[in-house]
């Protein structure tokens, strides 16, 4: 049975790009620590230098910016730690944030939430009044306000660059997760001017096991990991170089000319197709904000029937979606994204597509998705 991938907000296929970079790296024969002075090291140190550059270029940043990390979830944490022993506060979040910023959050300080609407949109006004609070109740600044780029769930896209400057006129650092959005729109983090930035390698179809935190000009932090004075002292331990190629190729990739706009038009018509598909069963509807989303991610809600027969039932036709349920998450209670909103996280369905997704894939899911959701109603599958 053929199979068709639609959970790319999960892990994108790694793109010819990063795979071919990566053989070439490995016919090299080389294994050495980047960071010595003989020549194995130096040629190891070239090749993550221009991996650097690759990644600081997709980024419309200074390479001496990028920190690379073991993943968007390391980068997530660095930022968190670096900010809270940098300036000791509490941390402003959102609890439609990843489970990486909230869980490293609620771990290192007080936490002073912000609230959001059914969209999911983080509003500036309510991040002035959080920051309000924490001068009232707390006593002191925030030490970082946590604002996503785009959700990872539902793809509302954030009103960043608002967040950001209110912020900077508060003279409080800022954190933009951007693990969710890069690759699939333009992420300007030079021109965005936050404070510090999260990517994740295979999210934008680079390998799994790499990230970086994008650190503002001139910003002092204690590392998180530690042990070593590797990434100007800003992270321990020896650079992964292989991987480090990979996801330097994969940018390089995406900053071609045209190329992400070619990418990102493909994605609109996708989940455009997919939404179509999946609405003309009667009960089904889209989560998040209609306008302002990310062009790959779609979250549906889908009335009468539980998430995890649904899953089970498309994997069974070969397809392959996520839910924010808990029935088929790690947690066992459901997805705080979705109940923030004030929506069913238990019946929730999320289609998400990448650069190697093609009409084939669409079409698969047009003809399974009704008549495994008509097949299950009828079972009275809850």
């Amino acid at each position: 049975m053929a199979r068709h991938y639609l959970d790319h907000a999960s892990t994108t296929p790694l793109r010819p790009e990063a795979r071919e970079a990566m053989a070439a790296w490995d016919a090299t024969g080389v294994t050495a620590d980047p960071g010595r002075v003989h020549t194995e090291g130096r040629i190891a140190r070239a090749a993550l230098e221009h991996a650097r550059e690759q990644v600081a270029s997709l980024f419309g940043v200074r390479p001496r910016q990028i920190v690379l990390t073991s993943g968007g979830t390391e980068a997530i944490n660095a930022a968190v730690w670096g900010a809270t022993r940098r300036s000791p506060g509490p941390v402003v979040c959102s609890p439609v944030e990843h489970s990486a910023v909230r869980d490293a959050s609620s771990r290192a300080a007080p936490v002073v939430p912000v609230g959001v609407d059914r969209s999911g949109t983080i509003h500036p006004a309510a991040v002035g009044e959080a920051i309000d609070r924490c001068h009232s109740v707390h006593g002191a600044a925030p030490s970082v306000v946590h604002c996503q780029f785009a959700n990872h769930e539902v793809g509302t896209v954030q009103p960043v660059g608002a967040v950001v400057e209110r912020c900077r006129a508060a003279g409080v650092v800022t954190h933009v997760d951007a693990v969710a959005a890069a690759g699939h729109v333009p992420v300007d983090a030079g021109q965005l001017g936050a404070d510090l930035v999260s990517v994740s390698s295979h999210k934008l179809g680079g390998p799994v096991g790499i990230g970086a935190l994008i650190v503002g000009v001139g910003l002092r932090f204690d590392p998180f990991v530690v042990g070593g004075d590797q990434e100007r002292a800003r992270r321990g331990g020896v650079e992964n170089v292989a991987a480090a190629v990979g996801f330097g190729a994969a940018c390089e990739a995406l900053s071609a000319a045209g190329r992400l706009g070619v990418e990102q038009a493909a994605a609109v018509s996708h989940i455009s197709r997919l939404v179509h598909a999946a609405t003309a069963t009667p009960g089904v509807q889209v989560y998040g904000d209609p306008d302002h989303r990310l062009p790959h991610i779609v979250c549906l809600g889908v009335d009468g029937v539980g998430a995890e027969p649904v899953l089970v039932g498309l994997d069974q036709a070969g397809i392959a979606v996520h839910s924010g349920s808990s029935c088929s998450s790690e947690s066992l209670a459901p997805s705080p994204v979705l109940e923030a909103m004030g929506v069913d996280g238990e019946r929730s369905l999320r289609l998400s597509v990448g650069w190697s997704t093609g009409p084939e894939d669409v079409d698969a899911f047009a003809i399974a998705f009704p008549r495994v959701v008509d097949a299950l109603r009828a079972l009275g599958a809850s």
